[in-house]
């Protein structure tokens, strides 16, 4: 049955929407929306992070952005398992409320980086994932793996920051 465009709702007549300004439709034939994925994908049309970043169709920029991850993922392995604090002779003459200072502003960037780390994996872009499990692993290999480990630790004490795992 025909209406004429109107929708009846318990009685009360619904007229249509006002169309939007020459600004606002300007907007938004320029602005292309993506749709948010919800499972993974593969491609290089995918929004990292920020609004429309990388962009739609910019593969350098696509490449740009996994690198992005990938050193975010690198640098998080490297302050989860660092020594900056520890094995210097310097840091005998500082106190202990700026070594702690020190410790948590560390601690904090970490984290802060993992995050990030984490959230560009919700972009569930297949790519993103890949690249960031590659930057902790890599980032292991050399940061917190036997292979390069260092003698010059002390026994016991193996990073200025605690362990992010949950044991």
């Amino acid at each position: 049955m025909n209406d004429g465009g109107h929708t009846h709702t318990m009685g009360a007549t619904a007229t249509a929407p006002m169309p939007p300004s020459n600004g606002t439709m300007m907007m938004m034939m320029h602005h292309r929306h993506m749709m948010m994925h919800m499972t993974f994908f593969w491609g290089k049309n995918a929004e990292i992070l920020f609004d429309g970043w990388p962009g739609y169709d910019h593969l350098g920029m696509y490449v740009l952005a996994l690198a992005l991850v990938f050193l975010l993922a690198l640098i998080v392995e490297w302050l989860s398992n660092c020594n900056i604090l520890r094995g210097s002779s310097s840091s005998a003459h500082w106190s202990a409320v700026a070594v702690g200072l020190l410790q948590t502003l560390l601690y904090a960037v970490r984290i802060g980086l993992a995050y990030l780390v984490m959230l560009a994996i919700m972009s569930f872009n297949a790519g993103v994932f890949l690249v960031a499990i590659a930057g902790h692993s890599i980032g292991f290999f050399f940061f917190g793996s036997r292979a390069f480990n260092t003698p010059a630790i002390a026994p016991g004490k193996t990073s200025d920051l605690p362990p992010m795992n949950c044991c």
